[in-house]
């Protein structure tokens, strides 16, 4: 667990803090004692150099947790790949230079596994990462993110500055995006499977084939391991963030419907993209490096991320 002593009015800037994984992040520094900031879109656009300047300026942050980021799942990465290219790599890489010149004692950024290689070898390791390209439809938005890893390691050798870059899997669980234009599998299935089954419809339609396999962190726990990280890890090897399970969409649609009540048939869009085959993380230097393993079972995070969403859909 992360100590009070490390975070008590400790002057931290969240980017992104207003989101799904920033909402956890925020609320646990809060309960630290830390003096939090969280940067509002409207009142700082962190694509434009002048806003992070703003933002820092009002802010006078020890330490910068950079969470902000342009995601969606595969139909919004297809449909919007320059958009995330550039929105991430312009937020990172300016944020990150910034935080350098102001001398911020550290800055922990986030990445994402999806800049790992299309055909990594199962489970993911951090050494692999650059061992070929990544999957099409999530490689703009990957790579931009893995952009931030190389300036870590630059300004580390050169400079001696500290930051640090976590990949987290795919996260769940409440207050996530519901939005079916941008949604993730897990909040994407639950809201189809709960509106057909208050439907009464028949079936359901699911992309893909349901063969690839999906690891998940459940929100409370990617919260906890930045959070280690940032009070603890100090290099700029990069770090999986994960749970270490692996399931096929196939199963996960079909828990699903099991936790939702949906007892309609599943019919597969094999028209669809499957998207990366396997995805499973090496998760063993995050444990060994600042002590994280995620407490929240798979089944139990699941009910907890559908009963927010029955409370809170009307």
């Amino acid at each position: 667990m992360s100590t009070e002593s490390f975070w008590q009015h400790r002057r931290v800037c969240v980017t992104g803090g207003a989101g799904f994984l920033g909402s956890f992040v925020t609320s646990r520094l809060k309960a630290l004692g830390a003096d939090v900031f969280i940067p509002t879109i409207e009142k700082y656009d962190l694509v434009q150099k002048d806003s992070i300047d703003k933002m820092l300026d009002d802010a006078d942050p020890q330490l910068i947790i950079h969470l902000a980021a342009q995601v969606g799942g595969i139909g919004a990465s297809r449909a919007h790949p320059a958009d995330f290219f550039y929105t991430n790599l312009m937020m990172g890489v300016q944020l990150i230079h910034e935080a350098y010149l102001r001398k911020i004692e550290k800055v922990v950024a986030l990445g994402t596994i999806c800049a790992y290689p299309k055909f990594t070898p199962v489970p993911f390791k951090e050494e692999n990462l650059w061992n070929g390209y990544p999957e099409e439809t999530n490689a703009p938005y990957g790579l931009a993110k893995k952009m931030l890893l190389v300036q870590s390691q630059a300004y580390r050798a050169q400079y001696g500055y500290n930051s640090i870059f976590l990949m987290p899997v795919n996260l769940y669980g409440p207050r996530d995006n519901f939005n079916p234009e941008s949604s993730h599998v897990i909040p994407a299935l639950i809201r189809k499977c709960i509106e057909a089954r208050d439907a009464g419809k028949e079936s359901i339609e699911v992309w893909g084939d349901g063969s690839p396999t999906r690891e998940f962190l459940y929100v409370e726990d990617a919260a906890d391991g930045i959070l280690l990280a940032a009070e603890k890890y100090n290099s700029s090897e990069p770090v999986n963030l994960g749970s270490g399970m692996e399931i096929s969409i196939k199963d996960l649609v079909e828990l699903i419907a099991r936790l939702t009540g949906f007892k309609g048939e599943l019919v597969w869009d094999k028209s669809k993209p499957n998207g990366q085959p396997r995805r499973r993380l090496d998760v063993s230097r995050a444990e060994k490096e600042f002590g994280f393993k995620a407490q929240v079972t798979f089944e139990e995070g699941l009910r907890r991320t559908i009963d927010w969403y029955e409370k809170n859909r009307k």
